[in-house]
This record gives C-alpha cells, structure tokens and sequence, in this order.
C-alpha cells in the first residue's frame, strides 16, 4: 500500500515503534486512530510524500509497534508516554522539529505532544475529534451512545478483553462500520491489515490500555495544564460524522488551542479512506501555508 516507502523499526527508550518512511521535504508524522494502523493513510500519504518526508508511524500497542503490559495507574499507555514514543522516533530519524496530523487517538496524542514538546510542533491537525477532557465534561445521551466504547474499554482490565475476545474481528468490524461509515469505505488491503493486527490479543488489551488511560491519566496530566496548544491548529471533522452533531469543533478547540481554524469533510469518521482527494487538500493548504 506504500509504493517507494521504506519500513523501519525503531526503538525508543521505552518501546519499539514500526513505521514506514518516504518522500522528501519538511517532515510530517500522520498517527492513526482505533482500532486501525499506519494503514489508514495508504491513500494520503502518498499524496503528502510529493511535498513532504511522511512518517506513518504505529502508536504503541498498535499494528505492529511494541505492546507493553498495562500498569495499574496505566501510565504506559497514556498519551504523554505515546507522544514521547513518537518524538523520540522523530529525533531517532533526524528530525527535531515536524508537522503533525493525527486522526481519532492520534490527535490526542498530537493534543499532548503540542503542549509537552511546544518547541517541536510546527503545526498541528488534528481528524475527527473534540478534545478529550471537552467529550468528558460535555457528555450527553447522544455522544454517550455514539462513544459507548470509550466506557467499555475503559473497564477493569480483563473483562473488555475476554468480551471482545470472543469475536474480534466481529468488533472489529462493527467499530470501523459505525461513526457514519460502512466497512465498503476500506480497501481490502487495508482492512485486512486491521483483521491481522486485531486478531492478536495483546492488541486488545494495548487498546483497552489506551482508553483506559484516557479517562484516568490523561485527564489528570489535561487538568495540570497551564497553557494552550500554542502552533497552529487544523481542526477535519466528518459532515456524516458525529463529532459537530455534539459540539462545534472549532468552538470546542479553542478552549485549548490558541490559534485554530478548520472545516468539515465530506465523510464520516474515517476521512482518510473515505474521503482522501478532500482531506489531502485541506492538509496540503494548510501545512504548506
């Protein structure tokens, strides 16, 4: 899926990130959201590589990047200790400072990075999201419905694992065939990726990890912020999606972004795959700018 892209892995001081590389220019990271890989952006980051070095990378727990066991405080998967997975990778490969755009969980990893590492963004964007603590403190019965999955895989360790267990790939499916999407939005290469990747166990337990992190640490580590997002912000969201039915996005962005623009994509969740000509574009004008 990534034609002239070279796969590297990378070991950072506390895990092993896998990523593809390729194009030239100033470098862009592109993270993934759940429950996908650096697949999702087989069809972007093609397009980006014309004006700029991409970086698709694994976050941790995911496709095929290291899977450490959870912590009780679930400290290994918060998104501080993935946005240091990700700015180490960048360092290992020669770059000190880059774009970044992230779709679903990577955005909140962007989200973190941008206020723990300020001196190494360049800009942000960030895909189909409100901010984390936003979605908690703004929660209502639609978004509760639509968001089920944040408070299931947030449940103890152990229980979210074996339910999901029995039909992964199940899951699997009824996740990305939801949010306004059908599973036809993904190339069969694609998907099968995500089949092969969520069949392993460990990666049902790293994502759990992930949400659980979410609404435990990574709301504490939201709640000692002095500061805003400081560079510039892209905010994509899906027109079919749920993220605008529940807020304003931009409205919502900028209690924690100081300068934020953004518009919203003919698509649902998953712009990337359903959308690509519109999502590049909008990326284009905005990382070129």
């Amino acid at each position: 899926m990534f034609d002239g892209f070279k796969s590297l892995d990378v070991q950072t001081s506390t895990a092993r990130i896998h990523l593809v590389k390729g194009g030239s220019g100033p470098p862009v990271l592109l993270l993934h959201g759940y429950p996908q890989t650096h697949a999702m952006w087989h069809k972007v980051a093609p397009l980006l590589a014309q004006h700029f070095t991409v970086v698709a990378s694994d976050l941790r727990g995911y496709g095929d990047s290291e899977k450490p066991p959870g912590d009780p405080a679930h400290q290994h998967y918060s998104k501080r200790q993935m946005a240091q997975d990700q700015v180490e990778v960048m360092r290992a490969l020669g770059f000190e400072q880059f774009f970044v755009v992230g779709h679903d969980r990577g955005g909140r990893v962007g989200h973190r990075m941008a206020l723990d590492y300020p001196e190494r963004l360049l800009k942000l964007a960030v895909l189909d999201i409100a901010p984390t603590p936003y979605v908690f403190a703004h929660l209502s019965r639609e978004l509760a419905l639509a968001y089920y999955h944040w408070f299931f895989l947030a449940q103890p360790p152990g229980f979210p694992e074996r339910l999901i267990g029995f039909d992964p790939i199940g899951f699997l499916h009824q996740k990305l065939g939801g949010w306004g999407t059908g599973l036809a939005a993904f190339a069969p290469e694609a998907l099968a990726e995500y089949e092969r990747c969520f069949h392993d166990p460990a990666t049902i337990h790293a994502t759990c990890e992930d949400y659980r992190a979410a609404a435990s640490i990574d709301l504490e580590h939201h709640a000692a912020d002095s500061h805003k997002v400081a560079c510039p912000l892209l905010v994509l969201w899906g027109a079919k999606g749920i993220v605008h039915r529940t807020c304003d996005p931009l409205v919502a962005w900028r209690e924690y972004a100081l300068d934020v623009q953004g518009k919203a994509i003919e698509a649902g969740h998953f712009l990337c795959e359903e959308n690509p000509t519109a999502t590049t574009q909008a990326l284009l004008e905005f990382l070129r700018t």
